[in-house]
């Protein structure tokens, strides 16, 4: 045995450690994965072997294994057998093992049961915590339900390093084992006040975890955590504490007015951020919950205001932004004390931060008023034009829409500006996504505003003219869309349809729903600009339109979009019969002159009547809330797919491309992908080589000598030439960087100055709402309508609601405390029944002594039950007063019997002998069963 022994330590001089096992992965990290193969089968070999510490060892390199991303489950057996050494250094080991490999679905964790609770009884320290440490890291249901009262145990440790890792470890129960939380929350309670600070600030911190579900069951709790607040100096337990009182707030708004001076206190003293953070997001929480005192405590908002902006102008992107976001939390409630840092909030804007330049967008959201939205925009679409970063500028983009359009359009006095607004965003010169926004927004206002219609359409007809007579193609096409849409759909507002016609049928290459709008609403303005042509008689200019027409429509029917093939091939045919029929009045006009025709007999009118009608806004979520008719499966084939034999499978046919010619298989040319750039010399050479062919060529035109020279060598008769003036019929160049918005701005500001002097004397008494109201007396209002199409039975209010997420691991804690478990509810109606069928047993043997006692005397049973019956038919009309009394009455009676009994049984006491055999002193007795009390 001792040979054994020492060949065992010989051995162990020649193993691996875990020191040498990371100096030989740096030293192979070409092959490192070779190098921790062989290493595995070296572990595997040391953990054969009976040694404990050398199976520590082992266990020691797997864990360091284990973070590199191996896997070591087939190792938890050798795991849980170093866990169960006699020595701490091999035990911490194991511990530390399973607290990385294990987890709470592990197989194995059955066999840890007895052994952690031996561990928890431990008398050393840190064996216990050594247990707890690591079982919190893979506590599962059954080893919560089978330690908590293990655990529960330690909280009433006379050492502070149990009873701190015991609250701590309590939690973790909670989370797997929620019917632990109603025996253990007394004991938690008390060490709220425990003397040791660490166990203080870990059942603080516990509490303050559980309050997150159900903070209704820790009300009862506020006088401990506000006399821990006011008294306590370690500020992690404050920001706990003050996160707590958030919460505790909205349920006891009494609790509020108490807060406030404290955390004011607090707000003037600290140095700490964080705590000062925590004390204002309370604060606001605290005068949301206490509506009624609001105005009170304008004192309190404006110091918090005045600490933010300390937060935002510090040079710490991390406090900058925590500024900002409970400065939004503010606006809510008070956006006139946030409104005045309206300077602060636009120097955001300029930051390298993009996350904090994106937190002050959101809050120039709710600081917009009908005073200042014109002002804002103007500086956000600035911003735009140099700001660099296209996921910034979308999202500039699309918060300047959303600031304009929020609640209906509430702050926008003035809707011309907003079109301009919108056709300057369309053709800012970026790679934007956000072309579909515009484009939305551009029809919406449209739709619900019918006073802006006939500006909305002029541009929308300048934007396609711009678009087709020049090559601009920073338009975004998404915006062509609403564009070709609204001059179509309201074609009536136009001024002249025929040249907003011509201009849509010069479209180019567009995305195939672009396209199709176009082919669509080119029929409708066709329709408008016939119907005047035809009451004119002018029959050869509708023929040429249908000419032009029709030579658009032989272009986009070879599409390769099916959407795009349809509708050119249905206005095909429709102009074809439009054309047939001006043919044929045109013919029968010649042959009889007659009166002009009426507005019903015109061919414009049958084509008009197809898009009669007037669109209403949609809305959200509408065609989700469409019924699906009965009998109509969605996923059902139409037409059952035909099978394929193995002929066709055998000779595939390309059908990819049937309509256009693909580029694809041209890539691949040299001509293309490779093309060789000449050099100076070559170039010069070329250019001699075509002089020379020029020369030699008699058809070309040929100078003088003296003129080449001239324009080779100098400049020097260019002043001499005449220069003529061209009268050209074009239009004045529309310059695209100049803002028409602006012009708008310039007016609003006018209208502002005449009215200073009056407002002076009227401002202090003023509300909020009143002073962001100016605006709107002196502009009239513009109806926008509200009203939005939905199917039958279907209203705004059937929103779908979000569920809660089922992985959430506080769902489990929403108990409430005041109402007794299930468990509780059962016991006490089993003793219940117990305790009733004893009383019924006591009923049944008192009356039959009773019988047997009255035989002797009928007279007075016959009495007694005459007055039994009397009492219960008047039970009913006693008071409560005289139910008192009787009662009382009873107790002297039942009191008197006793005393005369316990008299009878005096003079038996005296010569009583006990069970073994002895006398006893008098008045003396042992306590025997039927001493106790039943």
């Amino acid at each position: 045995m001792a040979l054994k022994k020492v060949k065992g330590n010989f051995e162990r001089m020649f193993d691996k450690n875990l020191t040498d096992l990371v100096r030989g992965i740096r030293n192979n990290k070409e092959n490192e994965a070779k190098y921790i193969s062989q290493c595995m089968e070296d572990i595997k070999q040391e953990l054969r072997q009976d040694n404990l510490s050398v199976k520590s060892n082992a266990i020691a390199k797997l864990t360091y294994l284990q973070m590199l991303g191996y896997d070591i489950s087939w190792a938890g057996f050798n795991i849980i057998e170093v866990m169960s050494s006699n020595k701490f250094t091999l035990k911490r080991i194991g511990y530390l093992a399973a607290s990385q490999s294990f987890h709470c679905d592990s197989e194995l964790l059955m066999l840890t049961t007895n052994m952690i609770r031996k561990e928890l009884n431990s008398q050393n320290q840190y064996e216990a915590g050594l247990a707890l440490t690591s079982l919190s890291c893979y506590i599962s249901t059954d080893l919560a339900r089978d330690l908590s009262n293990d655990i529960l145990t330690l909280l009433s440790s006379t050492k502070p390093y149990i009873r701190k890792k015991a609250v701590l470890m309590m939690y973790k129960v909670f989370l797997k084992y929620p019917e632990a939380l109603r025996p253990a929350f007394p004991r938690l309670k008390e060490k709220l006040e425990d003397p040791d600070p660490g166990v203080q600030s870990a059942a603080v911190n516990v509490v303050c975890e559980l309050a997150r579900k159900n903070p209704k069951n820790y009300l009862s709790l506020a006088p401990v955590f506000f006399k821990l607040m006011t008294t306590s100096t370690n500020n992690w337990m404050l920001i706990k504490i003050i996160k707590l009182f958030g919460a505790l707030t909205p349920l006891e708004p009494r609790l509020g007015k108490k807060l406030i001076e404290p955390l004011t206190n607090l707000i003037h003293s600290t140095s700490a951020m964080s705590l000062l953070y925590e004390c204002i997001n309370t604060v606001i929480a605290v005068l949301i919950s206490i509506s009624s005192g609001m105005p009170n405590h304008a004192a309190s908002i404006q110091l918090c205001v005045q600490k933010l902006r300390i937060l935002i102008e510090d040079s710490d992107q991390n406090l900058k932004y925590l500024g900002l976001l409970a400065m939004s939390k503010i606006l809510k409630t008070h956006p006139k004390s946030v409104q005045a840092h309206k300077d602060l909030i636009l120097q955001c804007l300029e930051d390298k931060d993009e996350s904090i330049r994106l937190r002050a967008l959101d809050l120039l959201y709710g600081m917009v008023s009908k005073k200042n939205l014109m002002e804002i925009v103007k500086k956000l679409m600035v911003h735009m034009d140099k700001a660099e970063g296209t996921v910034y500028r979308d999202e500039l983009l699309s918060k300047i829409i959303l600031i304009c359009s929020q609640n209906n359009y509430q702050f926008i006095t003035n809707f011309e500006w907003y079109i301009t607004v919108l056709v300057e965003l369309a053709q800012m010169e970026f790679g934007s996504k956000q072309g579909h926004v515009i484009g939305a927004q551009l029809m919406d206002v449209c739709i619900r505003v019918q006073a802006i219609r006939a500006f909305a359409v002029t541009e929308m007809a300048q934007l396609l003219d711009i678009y087709t007579s020049t090559n601009q193609f920073t338009i975004m096409q998404e915006v062509l869309y609403a564009a070709a849409w609204l001059t179509g759909e309201f074609a009536t507002e136009l001024e002249q349809p025929e040249q907003t016609l011509r201009c849509m049928l010069k479209y180019k290459c567009l995305p195939q729903h672009i396209e199709s709008v176009f082919i669509h609403n080119i029929i409708k303005l066709f329709a408008h600009v016939m119907e005047k042509y035809e009451l004119a008689g002018r029959f050869d200019d509708i023929l040429e339109l249908c000419d032009a027409i029709l030579a658009k429509m032989d272009d986009s029917i070879k599409s390769a979009e099916l959407e795009v093939q349809e509708r050119a091939s249905t206005a095909l045919i429709i102009i074809n019969i439009v054309k047939e029929e001006i043919l044929a009045k045109k013919n029968s006009k010649l042959m009889d002159t007659g009166e002009d025709p009426q507005p019903d007999e015109l061919v414009a009118s049958e084509i008009l009547s197809l898009f009669s009608g007037e669109l209403n806004p949609v809305a959200p979520k509408a065609q989700k809330k469409v019924p699906v008719p009965e009998g109509l499966d969605l996923d059902a084939w139409i037409n059952e797919p035909i099978e394929t034999t193995s002929d066709s499978d055998s000779e595939p046919e390309n059908t990819e491309n049937l309509f256009v010619k693909s580029d694809k298989y041209d890539y691949g040319s040299k001509s293309e992908k490779y093309q060789h750039e000449p050099t100076e010399d070559e170039i010069k050479k070329n250019r001699e080589a075509r002089k020379f062919e020029q020369q030699n060529n008699p058809h070309y035109l040929k100078g003088s000598l003296s003129s080449e020279l001239n324009s080779s060598n100098g400049n020097e008769n260019i002043e001499n030439i005449p220069v003529a003036e061209l009268n050209l019929n074009i239009p004045p160049l529309k310059i695209l960087g100049q803002k028409r918005s602006d012009k708008y701005l310039k007016l609003q500001q006018k209208e502002k100055k005449p009215k200073k002097k009056s407002k002076k004397k009227k401002k202090h008494h003023k509300s909020e709402s009143s002073s962001d109201d100016d605006n709107a007396d002196t502009v009239p209002a513009v109806e926008v309508k509200q009203h939005m199409e939905l199917p039958e039975g279907a209203t705004l209010s059937d929103s779908e609601s979000e569920q809660h997420k089922l992985d959430d691991p506080h769902r489990a804690l929403d108990i409430d405390l005041d109402l007794p478990s299930i468990g509780d509810m059962l016991a006490r109606k089993d003793g219940d029944e117990f305790e009733t069928d004893k009383k019924e047993k006591k009923k049944l043997k008192k009356k039959d002594e009773n019988v047997k006692d009255k035989k002797s005397d009928k007279h007075k049973s016959e009495r007694r039950k005459k007055g039994k019956v009397e009492n219960l038919l008047k039970l009913d009309l006693i008071n409560d007063d005289e139910e008192v009394k009787i009662e009382q009455k009873t107790k002297k009676v039942k009191k008197d019997k006793k005393k005369s009994k316990d008299k009878d049984k005096e003079g038996k006491t005296k010569t009583k002998k006990s069970s073994s055999g002895y006398e006893e002193a008098l008045g003396i007795s042992t306590p025997t069963k039927e001493n106790y009390p039943s």
